[in-house]
């Protein structure tokens, strides 16, 4: 089965890739859906997104020789429109809490009227469970140490370390 991984990854954490790796060895096919909301101003543009996932994928050795790991760029309009346009039944959303599941059911509750997707919960690694990219970017520009949170290459990003990775 193909399943869709939607987020804004802005950026991505070890918890997204807890999931992502996860994800790899449950289904056939894996579509990280790296979401961007125009209305929005991230830290890092979409395609940097997108590049910094490709880059984590390939540091992880649970993900670095998975062939069954996609990454796309969406703009606008519903995910179910998106996961119908691919072919994918299902979307993954990892849960680090409670307050997660409050806040991802009744977006799983509209996909399931709008178009029969289905939503599978995956609770994430306890030890990533107060990790959050906004959390992320707030504690990084305090100057705190955010060191085991990311994946090496968001570090590098994140100090500037990347040329022309468009950072904001």
């Amino acid at each position: 089965m193909k399943v869709v991984c939607p987020g804004s990854y802005d950026p991505i954490t070890m918890g997204h890739l807890d999931i992502i790796a996860r994800c790899s060895r449950m289904f056939e096919e894996v579509v990280v859906a790296v979401v961007h909301n125009p209305s929005k101003s991230g830290r890092f543009d979409p395609e940097i997104r997108a590049d910094l996932i490709r880059r984590s994928l390939a540091e992880d050795e649970r993900t670095r020789e998975a062939q069954n790991i996609t990454i796309d760029l969406v703009s606008g309009g519903l995910l179910v429109d998106y996961c119908t346009r691919i072919g994918a039944p299902a979307v993954v959303k990892g849960l680090r809490s409670g307050t997660d599941f409050a806040y991802e059911l009744p977006m799983a509750l509209m996909n399931k009227h709008l178009s029969e997707l289905e939503t599978i919960f995956v609770p994430g690694d306890p030890k990533f469970e107060h990790v959050s990219s906004s959390l992320i970017k707030e504690v990084h520009g305090g100057g705190g140490d955010i060191e085991g949170l990311v994946p090496t290459s968001v570090l590098d990003a994140l100090r500037g370390d990347i040329p022309g990775d468009g950072a904001r």
